[in-house]
């Protein structure tokens, strides 16, 4: 790639909407209206901003979007049996349960109740397990997100040192899976790592994926290393969010 060129995630974001729109619309002609369902349960303000973004997302494409909002206290059962309704309801496509959930609900076990096939966040086991051995399934989607940005900027990852910071199940293992089916070598880091930037300073290509600001310096870095941040934070105090 040229020296010092910005990788446009919102560009790339703006162009598989294009393709997208064309898709739904094609389904439309057959019949078929794609609908979401996103279930949010608690008040978390972060959680609104991304259901909010979600169903304008939907909007831009011409996928319906029905959002299901349950209160603080609603317990696991109640969750559980929307969940088993929208997974029964034929014109249901995609289920996404907004995390963090209260404290009363087990996440991974909301997670493991959506059907496999409405599981668009990839997050229910069958799926983990499909992405881990290369079967076709729903992927997390910040690591797929990513991976259409190598793909965008024809990026080739065989045989290229990576690096990512973070081990989340929702990012840094996806995204490691996702980076290792490109025949790429791929180095996980995370907080019991010890001389990251020794192990960083080697990489082509660094992804961070940690809830840290600022973390990465120049000097975690080789020269002409690609680097994609995806780690979002909001400063203390403040609305303003930083990288």
């Amino acid at each position: 790639m040229d020296e010092n060129k910005i990788l446009d995630g919102k560009l790339v974001s703006n162009k598989i909407k294009e393709d997208l729109k064309i898709e739904v619309e094609d389904l439309k002609k057959r019949g078929i209206t794609p609908k979401l369902a996103v279930v949010m349960v608690g008040d978390n303000q972060a959680s609104k901003v991304y259901v909010k973004n979600k169903s304008k997302a939907c909007n831009q494409v011409g996928v319906e979007f029905e959002e299901f909002l349950l209160g603080e206290n609603t317990s696991e059962k109640e969750l559980f049996e929307l969940i088993d309704k929208l997974n029964n309801d034929k014109t249901v496509n995609g289920i996404l349960v907004q995390s963090p959930v209260p404290k009363q609900i087990d996440q991974n076990k909301a997670f493991e109740r959506i059907n496999p096939e409405k599981d668009v966040d990839g997050f229910n086991p069958i799926n983990v397990g499909n992405l881990c051995i290369g079967n076709d399934g729903f992927i997390s989607c910040t690591p797929f997100g990513v991976m259409k940005i190598f793909e965008y900027y024809n990026i080739e990852l065989e045989g290229k040192d990576v690096v990512v910071l973070g081990r989340s199940n929702i990012v840094g293992k996806p995204m490691f899976q996702c980076l290792l089916s490109k025949n790429a070598t791929v180095t996980v880091c995370h907080s019991r790592t010890k001389n990251i930037k020794e192990i960083t300073r080697n990489a082509d290509i660094l992804i961070s994926a940690i809830g840290k600001s600022k973390f990465v310096t120049e000097d975690f870095l080789k020269d002409g290393a690609i680097v994609i941040d995806v780690g979002i934070n909001r400063q203390e105090g403040s609305n303003k969010i930083t990288r």
